[in-house]
């Protein structure tokens, strides 16, 4: 379900915030809307065991029979959004992005289709892509179990996608949910979390699981790539990420920075995220030597990053973090100063919602529209429920001030249930929407 909350501009005194909540009408949600029960498990936890290879049969079952296709997409479009090329996107990995549009007046949700951008986009894509605040280009990947186990794309600012480059240097299918870019490269993490469906058919485990015995590793490819002959990796034992929070370029272009929650225990990750606790660290890269240097940033359980997006690709200074209490419930946020790095802790404001109060990811909104003020001009905005009186808020921080200071809310009708990943669209892009 797709949550909205249309704020009135300034001028348009009087009105009401309006929440909206709808579900995306993925595929799998209209069969199983009409079988009125699930249909298709969740790729990642509903084939464990034998009640998952039945649960696989039934399906099979289903697809023989015509009373389903999974050719029409299988995803949950539940992950997060994009707004790019004049449009707003649900995405999920395990399939293609959904086109849907909120309504610039009414705030009401409607979902317009599943977009393979002219026949181009044949399978799913990341969650996670990264469109690039200068040039406005998108970079994304998908990842499958079958080689190649990765393949890198982009699309062009009208939302053209490019070529694919396969990537078959990774020879293992690994679960990689995120990556990063710099002006000039894309740096992707091969992580010990690892894709296993033989464990499923053969033995009735799970088709995710992790590999300890597996060296993490990050890989260097040039931005505009058309295959993966120039494509580098780096050994960073015990290096296991699931978000970046950006990526860099220093040393006229010699070394490349990369900033991100290392997850400590990585086994837990997918079925137990209560038992997992998440490190920042800055990782830098020398493109010369081959050398990989690692400084932590915090000592804290942060994750779900966020920064200014206008900096994505460039160096920044500032990043906004999720508290872990523990994940993937999240109890207040935390801004970190990454110029701190060799300091200590690099914490620099936190802010904790209170006893039983718990929040959804948090998203910056620049207030410096012109992109002429400091990097941390702007706002921290989340959705928080009080899980003891039923209350349920949105709530507008100060990103600047040393405590992240609440200067406005808004109480809400209803639940917004505790989600992945937010995107905040200004009155301009809701209006210059395709219909």
């Amino acid at each position: 379900m797709l949550h909205s909350l249309l704020l009135p501009s300034p001028a348009s005194s009087g009105d009401d915030p309006v929440l909206c909540s709808r579900y995306v009408q993925t595929y799998k949600y209209l069969v199983e809307r009409d079988a009125g029960a699930p249909v298709l498990p969740n790729v990642f936890s509903g084939f464990h065991g034998v009640a998952g290879m039945a649960r696989g049969a039934v399906v099979a079952a289903r697809v023989l029979t015509g009373q389903m296709n999974p050719l029409e997409g299988v995803g949950l479009a539940n992950t997060s959004l994009a707004y790019f090329a004049g449009r707003l996107y649900a995405l999920g990995e395990s399939d293609l992005p959904y086109a849907v549009r909120v309504h610039p007046d009414t705030g009401e949700v409607t979902t317009h289709g599943r977009c393979d951008f002219g026949g181009r986009l044949v399978m799913g894509m990341t969650a996670h892509p990264k469109k690039d605040p200068v040039t406005g280009e998108l970079f994304a990947f998908r990842y499958g179990p079958v080689p190649p186990f990765v393949t890198y794309f982009r699309f062009d600012p009208a939302g053209n996608k490019g070529a694919d480059v396969p990537i078959f240097s990774v020879q293992q299918p690994s679960f990689l949910h995120d990556f990063a870019i710099t002006e000039r490269y894309a740096i992707f993490p091969e992580i010990q979390v690892v894709m296993k469906p033989m464990d499923m058919v053969v033995g009735g485990g799970s088709p995710v699981g992790s590999d300890p015995g597996k060296v993490p590793r990050l890989g260097v490819i040039p931005r505009y790539a058309t295959d993966e002959s120039e494509m580098r990796w780096f050994e960073v034992p015990g290096f296991n990420i699931m978000h970046s929070v950006n990526a860099w370029e220093e040393a006229g272009g010699e070394e490349l920075v990369l900033v991100a929650p290392n997850i400590l225990s990585i086994e837990h990750v997918l079925e137990h995220m209560e038992l997992v606790h998440a490190c920042v660290e800055k990782v830098r890269i020398n493109l010369r030597t081959g050398a990989v240097t690692r400084t932590p940033l915090a000592a804290g359980n942060f994750d779900f990053p966020m920064i200014n997006p206008a900096f994505l690709g460039r160096r920044n200074r500032y990043g906004y973090f999720a508290v872990g209490d523990p994940m993937p419930k999240i109890g207040g946020v935390a801004k970190l100063d990454f110029d701190r790095a060799g300091e200590g802790d690099c914490t620099v404001a936190q802010r904790d919602f209170g006893p039983g109060c718990f929040a959804g990811e948090p998203f910056f909104v620049a207030d410096d529209v012109e992109g002429n003020g400091n990097e941390d001009d702007g706002y921290l905005v989340c959705y928080v429920h009080d899980e003891g009186t039923g209350e349920n808020r949105f709530v507008v921080m100060d990103a600047r001030s040393p405590d992240l200071e609440i200067v406005a809310e808004v109480q809400l009708p209803g639940r917004v249930p505790y989600g992945f990943h937010g995107l905040f669209v200004t009155q301009a892009e809701l209006r210059s929407q395709h219909q």
